[in-house]
């Protein structure tokens, strides 16, 4: 029962680490990316590459996972985002993100091959560690550094203040002076590189698989809503509650039934607090 517990809250801190993701691109640019999972499959791909086949130092490769995501960020922003919300208000950047996400994929799937590809071990450890696995420890400790330090940058830096001052009014933002095109970009940019070291960490635990892309934009998107847009604690609380539900349903019931779970507590909370636990009403005075 404990290993069920350890596995379903790593795989939920992943989860809640792709929400993380999804609320920073979110705070610039009102958008809900569908390549935000396909950033942390290729930080799991890229650094099983760099590890495995080139044999780079684990350091060495997870810095190339943090580039290659933040690449990817830069990339979406520039691609799927940055013409579509210039041409229309309408959310049409949901196939804009779509189309690049299938593309990438399809294109890791021809390259890496289709199969999953175990990650490499990061540090000496046994194999028989059990809950003390890192492959547990190491996805749970990287999502709650990561929520951390949002907070930290969104309350003591500069660029911090900007990233909320557009998610607050955008227009507001502009105009008194701000750059808002390429203050977007940056959070694209940096969304990329949280999404990456998220992958990278989890490797071991999902191993580097072409098509985890669109599971993890899935299930973080159901942790975000659960735990309600906008805010880091909701979604680190709803991809824990997901992560658990998610475990413990595999161990009840078997693994057909973990989808349903993850559908059925999102469609719960909606209906209850269509905002999510701990989002907030935006009432806008007129």
């Amino acid at each position: 029962m404990l290993s069920v517990f350890v596995t379903g809250l790593a795989t939920g801190m992943l989860f809640a680490a792709v929400a993380l993701v999804y609320n920073v691109m979110f705070s610039t640019s009102k958008v809900l990316s569908v390549t935000t999972g396909h950033i942390s499959m290729l930080g799991g791909v890229f650094g099983a590459w760099f590890i495995g086949t080139l044999g780079w130092p684990w350091y060495l490769a997870l810095l190339g996972a943090v580039a290659i995501g933040a690449a990817f960020g830069w990339l979406t922003e520039v691609v799927a985002i940055r013409r579509v919300l210039a041409r229309s208000d309408e959310h049409l950047w949901l196939l804009s993100t779509l189309a690049l996400a299938t593309m990438v994929q399809q294109a890791v799937g021809l390259w890496w091959g289709t199969e999953p590809r175990p990650f490499p071990r990061l540090i000496p450890q046994e194999f028989g560690a059990g809950a003390a696995d890192q492959k547990f420890w190491l996805p749970i400790v990287v999502a709650a550094l990561m929520a951390i330090g949002l907070d930290l940058f969104y309350r003591r830096t500069m660029y911090g203040k900007l990233f909320l001052a557009m998610s607050e009014d955008p227009f507001a933002a502009r105009a008194r002076g701000v750059s808002t095109d390429r203050i977007r970009q940056m959070s694209y940019v940096l969304s990329g590189a949280l999404g990456g070291l998220a992958g990278f960490a989890a490797g071991q635990l999902t191993f580097a698989y072409f098509a985890l892309g669109l599971t993890l934009t899935l299930n973080g998107f159901i942790a975000l809503a659960v735990g309600g847009l906008g805010s880091n604690i909701g979604a680190l609380i709803g991809g824990v509650a997901l992560g658990l539900l998610n475990a413990f349903a595999s161990y009840w019931f078997g693994g057909e039934y973990q989808q349903t779970i993850a559908v059925g507590l999102l469609m719960v909370v909606l209906l209850l607090k269509p905002e999510g636990l701990l989002g907030s009403r935006n009432v806008r005075p007129v």
